[in-house]
């Protein structure tokens, strides 16, 4: 995340963009924050067309991105670096502890699993999702809903010129026939889960560029959103597929805005069944919640996911309108945050 107060661009390395929001407005708490510019590589599979780069170098291309369309000069950057960015490029042990309940020590699948019994949430319903969330996908890139957001990737040959990778590729490997026969992965007997529909591993990065209203105007930079509010939520590490339904009535309350007058949402999908328990918790309209699909039929590059739904909502939105982004994490918490396109 790219961090912009006064005259000094502050660079935070952190794995969520909401943890970096909320220590920077502390800074400034009387200050307006705006988004600036929001962008993001495509995703690839995991052993797929970004494999050969690593989490730095994706890492560099967002940051370089984000940098040049929120036009900023040369002179005004003091510090810049790598921002959200994920994938099997990291270490075994990040990766490891990055899908770890290390409360329980277990698989956080086992979380999910727990959630979906609580919640009556089935087999056949998390599936239903997940075949949405891969149509909305696919039908997003025929309507170039990303276009904007998305920065080419030139992947380095051993042999010629660099292939540009522009496109996300994990939503085009679905096979609908074999979905509903995928074996379930964390519990055999009357287990929910399958690999079809909870997210996969992938390369990716994302960054954003925040800035106070003030330092927009003197930069004569045009802001692309504004940060209406943000809040975090808790609880029993085992149900942390169901936190933002804490966090976000705390951002509502906060915001003072009532969920109605929410245009969108994006409910990170680290399994369907968090998206679909999240809607049934808060009663929320499903023809809002992650419209072009998610993580299921995207991709979920560790460490990338928080920023990726913001920078997706950036650009979503229609000018006016407001949008909430919400993670759950790890340990059962919950950021949520909401966003206002200018």
């Amino acid at each position: 995340m790219i961090f912009l107060k006064g005259n000094r661009i502050i660079n935070i390395k952190m794995k969520p963009i909401f943890t970096a929001m909320a220590a920077f407005s502390t800074k400034v708490s009387l200050n307006e924050v705006v988004i600036a510019s929001a962008v993001r590589t495509p995703m690839g599979s995991f052993r797929g067309s970004l494999s050969s780069l690593s989490a730095s170098e994706l890492g560099a291309v967002a940051v370089n991105a984000a940098i040049e369309r929120a036009g900023i000069p040369k002179e005004e950057i003091k510090e810049r670096g790598e921002t959200s960015y994920g994938g099997m490029q990291l270490v075994d042990g990040i990766v490891f502890d990055g899908l770890t309940d290390v409360y329980n020590k277990f698989h956080m699948g086992n979380c999910a699993e727990n959630t979906a019994k609580k919640l009556q949430i089935t087999r056949q319903d998390q599936d239903e999702y997940a075949v949405n969330s891969y149509k909305r996908s696919a039908a997003a890139y025929e309507a170039k809903a990303f276009v904007d957001e998305l920065v080419p990737v030139p992947v380095p040959q051993k042999r010629g010129a660099p292939v540009i990778f522009a496109e996300d590729e994990e939503y085009k490997r679905v096979n609908f026939e074999k979905f509903t026969k995928l074996s379930t992965v964390f519990q055999k007997e009357n287990g929910t889960v399958t690999a079809g529909n909870a997210s996969t591993l992938n390369d990716g990065a994302a960054a954003l560029v925040l800035m106070t209203a003030d330092a927009a105007k003197r930069l004569n930079v045009k802001p692309i959103a504004r940060i209406v509010g943000f809040a975090d939520g808790e609880c029993d590490p085992i149900d942390f597929p169901i936190a933002p339904a804490v966090a976000i009535p705390k951002l509502l309350e906060k915001t003072g805005v009532r969920k109605e007058d929410v245009a969108l949402w994006e409910i990170n999908e680290a399994f369907s069944v968090v998206a679909v328990a999240n809607q049934k918790l808060l009663g929320l309209d499903p023809s809002k919640i992650n419209v072009h699909g998610g993580a299921v039929s995207l991709g979920h590059p560790i460490g990338m996911s928080g920023a990726r739904i913001v920078v997706h909502l950036c650009h979503a939105l229609k000018k006016g309108e407001k949008g909430v982004a919400s993670i759950c994490n790890g340990g059962g918490g919950a950021s949520s945050v909401m966003i206002e396109k200018m």
